[in-house]
């Protein structure tokens, strides 16, 4: 897990695991439901039915990804008032 918040992180893996799925499921039955017709217009239906999977993908990674700046921030905050702190300390 890449969140320090272990409940969060877990169901953030969950949504984004479901998403994945979802991701799946829309492009073999798109892709399902028109090879009959052709092909390439399977192929391109299964990219058009992995759409919607893949938009819940991104929006996870980048809640995900919001999530670690924030974090990182949070630390360089505390770093640079420790440096602060010292240097009036040194004066």
């Amino acid at each position: 897990m890449r969140l320090e918040d272990r409940s969060l992180g877990f169901v953030i893996n969950f949504l984004l695991g479901v998403a994945w799925a979802a991701v799946l499921i829309g492009a073999v039955s798109s892709f399902l439901s028109f090879y009959q017709n052709s092909f390439l217009f399977a192929l391109v239906s299964a990219l058009i039915g992995a759409i919607p999977g893949m938009i819940g993908v991104l929006f996870l990674e980048y809640i995900i990804m919001s999530r670690e700046k924030y974090e990182e921030l949070k630390k360089q905050t505390k770093l640079l008032q420790q440096l602060v702190a010292q240097k009036e300390k040194d004066s």
